[in-house]
């Protein structure tokens, strides 16, 4: 039996990972990657509360292709979130190391990304909020 404490847990640190994201975009900082690489979390951590809320095989990873994977083995409309967790997906790797690739995150991508993770936020708060 899942315990809806964990699954609550989870949505609240992809929340958290959201809006610290959205208050350093708000205040126009410029930290562009850091604040993809915070919607990259919230949308794994989200991922990862379907999981946990479905009994699904649970990964310590940051791939946001391969937790979809997972999601849509139980339900095959996640598939409609592939565009988003791909878009996302490289903000983990890029934003965290030195790379040898030009990178240049800017606003523009930057609220592409916070529309990505909208659009998964939003999808799997209504998947799980049976358990809420």
């Amino acid at each position: 039996m899942v315990d809806v404490k964990i699954i609550k847990e989870w949505l609240d640190k992809a929340e958290e990972d959201y809006l610290f994201a959205m208050s350093n975009l708000t205040e126009k900082n410029n930290f562009y990657a850091y604040i993809c690489f915070h919607f990259h979390q919230s949308a794994e951590k989200y991922l990862k509360a379907y999981i946990i809320a479905n009994e699904l095989e649970f990964k310590r990873i940051h791939d946001l292709i391969e937790l979809l994977r997972i999601c849509n083995e139980k339900d095959s409309d996640f598939s409609i979130l592939k565009e988003e967790c791909e878009f996302l997906n490289p903000f983990y790797i890029d934003t965290r190391y030195p790379v040898h690739w030009g990178i240049n995150y800017d606003e523009d991508i930057t609220i592409k990304a916070k529309e990505k993770v909208e659009n998964i936020k939003g999808f799997i708060k209504e998947k799980v909020r049976d358990w809420l």
